[in-house]
């Protein structure tokens, strides 16, 4: 009953190509229409009404098999000779010839049927039918010289083509029954024609397929085996190692259309949003969340974790599971940090892929940032240098003796409270409030940007050319990922919020006070047209062949430091109601998990279900007092050798990070990340301080070894925790005064006495609470090196000031973001950055030294 009213609420789309051509040249130009009905989403099925002539296969192949109501295409007739009574359909002029056959009375077992001039696709069709209902099948053309020896024999002929006059009625045995599919040929006969019903009932089971498809399938998953060797080779090694799968033949083993990937390359794709729409109702699966404790300068391995629970959770307990990551930044890939698809036999592949360009979203970031920091010192420039009739005549021209606002424009005569739409009727005054921002330079905060580290970027002075004409202004570079558009990316919900949070970004304040937006410079339409490939996640694979999501990379010091709202949610259908998806938050939980729960959780409405907090062994040495760790420096001997004490007494921070995760309700499982080094005495302790401090379970994972099946107890305990009862709530309610705010989470999470406001940060605060700002989160920029704001404070540093030194607000992404102390925002190249060992092979074209 619930298809038959699917199926009558359906529009059912029948495309009859009546074309009566017969010359083959015209084959090109049917295929072209044919290729453009298969692309069409409003087309479910297509007939073809076409001359024998033109009927190749070449025509009938053009087809998409699942739009084949003729059952014609080489795909529907293997699937019709191998027996998929589902999958496949029985042509009409079949099917109307075995119905004629039963209406006839006869009998098909040991019958012998001959087939007279029907080749090709039908001819075929017919004997796969015949032969599966018992008949003895023999075919032949009209010039066989055979012809009349088997018409002596047949007990029925069905003729396909047109009889040559020089084959005599004589020839066929009397009482034999005659089905002609062509014209009236040989007395006797009874003429079959394609019925149209029976194409509206092939019409009506391909339709019944195409509902089928859009409802949510159970993964039909090839998991990848691993060779592991010890030792463990580099992490662009393994990933060679591996042959990954073809990005289409993954999009098709978890549910994916064919409509709704878009190919990059052989091993990623972008996959369309309208899957949110196709799949709406669909339970979500659980959400995980992988944070960590306060960590060295090295990293304490969250993607890797994020990656091996993953690997556990599908290729080794069989539960869907997606892995939803950051796209890292050149910057650090090629600078210290290096990338981020995780590590040893836990990874993203292919590796390079990953970190480098990927399917270009940072590029794009990138462009519609420079475009919207060139439209401000433009707009200046224009407005310094014209008349209000002036710049009002050239902002709206003349085109073609017509002159109109554009869209933008009249949203701002709106704004404006003006409610006319003819140019030629605004008064001088509402020309000059139309035509002027009057933007004071001295409070522009947008900043172009350049995905790279370059430190001389940090201060720079523009328009020092003679055609600027002495509008100079000191200005600065940000690195791309720091970007206000780099982190609407990640929140977003939609094409529609995202062209309305590209919009709403305030760039600069005008000379009154009042902020001055995208908008207002009418360059929004300009910016989603630049981000709009950007919005889709990209599909890529780990390892073992399980799913990946990879989508946009704010940082999490400067910004909220998550991966895309967007690439959660459809990763959450996905997986189904009993999947999980598997998310990381940038550097330790007082940074990237805080700002996950207060920020992203309210932008997607998402509740998570448990938080994986990692930890290691070396971190928890430097939090004990251990000497500091430092990138490209030898570890020192109390970082390789067993001290119970320092882990013992390191491990007040990851107790700290527990209660953190506490505060909002949500269970935590300690994933205690084994390095070789790590004692059994030292792993046990800490598993054990984790559990007696709260944490539903603590579990040592070595899956950068050994792959997925190395967290398989990680991702048990995890299953078990997002069974517990989740008393998610946020940290703080959104009407708080700003202050207030901040101060929550200063002393609350960070564990500080008290705040201390600059000047310039509290008179921030004034501005941004008069502008109807107030009512924003709050996204700290904050060092991730410790607690506080002081990077040589490990442990769990207590009795500080937190010290405010600025308030800036990202009004389209939608938070306010403090700056605690000195916090940059373009990072700079070590003495010896990464890049010295990374090369490519002009031969092989390889990647070398990238890990």
């Amino acid at each position: 009953m619930i298809l038959a009213k699917k199926i009558k609420n359906l529009i059912l789309i029948f495309c009859w190509i009546l074309i009566q051509l017969k010359v083959h040249g015209f084959v090109v130009v049917i295929i072209n229409e044919i290729m453009r009905l298969n692309e069409d989403p409003n087309v479910q099925g297509l007939a073809l009404d076409l001359p024998e002539s033109l009927c190749n296969s070449k025509v009938l192949n053009a087809v998409k098999p699942e739009k084949d109501v003729d059952g014609l295409s080489d795909v529907n007739l293997g699937r019709l000779v191998r027996g998929d009574a589902y999958d496949c359909l029985v042509p009409p002029t079949v099917c109307a010839v075995m119905e004629l056959l039963e209406d006839l009375g006869e009998t098909f077992c040991g019958k012998k049927v001959l087939l007279v001039g029907a080749s090709g696709a039908v001819g075929a069709a017919l004997q796969c039918m015949l032969q599966r209902e018992g008949a003895m099948t023999l075919s032949c053309r009209w010039k066989a010289p055979e012809l009349q020896t088997k018409l002596n024999h047949a007990d029925v002929v069905i003729v396909g083509s047109t009889k040559p006059d020089d084959v005599p009625v004589s020839w066929i045995k009397p009482g034999t029954t005659i089905i002609s599919c062509s014209h009236d040929l040989l007395s006797g006969e009874v003429i079959v024609q394609d019925d149209v019903s029976i194409l509206q009932s092939n019409m009506v089971k391909n339709t019944e397929r195409w509902i089928q498809s859009q409802q949510y399938r159970k993964w039909d998953l090839r998991c990848l085996k691993l060779q592991l060797l010890s030792p463990v080779p580099s992490d662009i090694e393994i990933s060679r190692a591996q042959s990954p799968k073809a990005v289409d033949v993954l999009a098709k083993e978890i549910g994916l259309l064919t409509d709704e990937v878009e190919i990059y390359g052989q091993t990623k794709a972008k996959v369309r949003l309208s899957l949110l729409e196709r799949l709406k109702d669909q339970p979500d699966g659980k959400y995980v969340l992988v944070a960590g404790i306060t960590p060295t300068p090295l990293g304490e391995g969250k993607s890797t974790v994020t990656i091996g629970l993953v690997q556990a959770l599908t290729a080794h307990l069989n539960i869907n599971s997606f892995a939803c990551l950051r796209q890292p930044s050149q910057g650090p890939t090629f600078g210290v940090k290096g990338g981020a698809a995780g590590g040893g036999y836990a990874q993203v592949i292919p590796m390079e892929e990953f970190n480098l360009h990927l399917t270009g979203d940072i590029h794009a970031i990138t462009a519609a940032n420079n475009l919207l920091a060139a439209a401000i010192d433009a707009r200046i420039l224009h407005e310094n240098t014209q008349s209000d009739k002036a710049l009002y005549n050239r902002l709206v021209p003349v085109v073609n003796g017509v002159r109109g606002f554009s869209a933008i424009q009249l949203a701002r005569l709106r704004r404006l409270g003006i409610s006319k739409t003819d140019p030629g009727s605004l008064t001088e005054e509402e020309i000059h409030k139309f035509a002027r921002l009057d933007i004071d330079p001295s409070t522009i905060t947008w900043q172009r940007v350049v995905d790279t580290n370059d430190r001389f970027l940090r201060k720079i002075t523009v328009g020092q050319a003679n055609t600027e004409k002495g509008f100079v202004r000191q200005a600065q570079f940000d690195i791309a990922v720091a970007s206000e558009i780099m982190a609407i990316l990640a929140l977003t919900t939609s094409l529609q919020d995202m062209k309305e949070r590209l919009g709403k970004m305030v760039v600069a304040n005008d000379k009154k006070g009042e902020p001055v937006t995208a908008e207002d410079l009418g360059v929004t339409g300009a910016l989603a047209v630049l981000m709009k490939d950007a919005i889709k996640p990209t599909l890529m694979q780990t390892l073992e062949g399980t799913p990946v999501f990879v989508h946009a990379g704010p940082f999490a010091n400067i910004a909220h430091g998550n991966s895309s709202v967007l690439a959660d949610k459809i990763a959450l259908k996905l997986v189904g109601e009993k999947g999980f998806v598997v998310t990381e938050a940038g550097f330790g939980a007082d940074i990237g998990m805080e700002k996950f729960f207060n920020i992203k959780c309210r932008a997607s409405g998402l509740i998570p279900s448990v938080v994986v907090l990692v930890a290691t062994v070396r971190a928890l040495k430097m939090h004990g007092g251990g000497p500091n760790v430092t990138a490209g420096a030898p570890l020192k001997k109390e970082y390789t050798e067993e001290n119970l004490q320092l882990v013992a007494d390191g491990c007040c921070n990851l107790q700290k990070q527990i209660q953190i995760t506490q505060l909002f309700g949500v269970p935590v499982v300690v994933a205690l990340n084994v390095f070789k080094t790590d004692s059994p005495a030292e792993i046990d302790l800490v598993c054990k301080i984790a559990k007696q401090s709260g944490a539903f379970d603590a579990v040592p994972c070595d899956h950068w070894s050994a792959g997925g099946r190395g967290a398989v107890k990680l991702a048990q305990a995890v299953e078990k925790a997002a069974n517990q009862k989740n008393s998610f709530k946020y940290l703080y309610s959104l009407e708080l005064p700003i202050v207030e705010k901040i101060r929550i989470i200063a002393q609350k999470v960070y564990g500080a006495q008290d705040i201390e406001l600059s000047p310039a940060a509290q008179s921030q605060v004034d501005r941004y609470t008069r502008q109807g700002f107030g009512n924003l989160p709050i996204c700290m920029a904050k060092t991730h090196l410790s607690l506080s704001h002081q990077p040589e404070r490990k442990g769990v540093p207590t009795g500080f000031i937190l010290p405010i030194s600025d308030v800036r607000a990202s009004i389209g992404a939608g938070f306010i973001y403090p700056l605690v102390g000195t916090m940059s925002t373009m990072p700079g190249l070590p003495t010896r950055p990464c890049f010295y060992d990374i090369d490519l092979d002009p031969i092989t074209e390889q990647v070398k030294g990238l890990f």
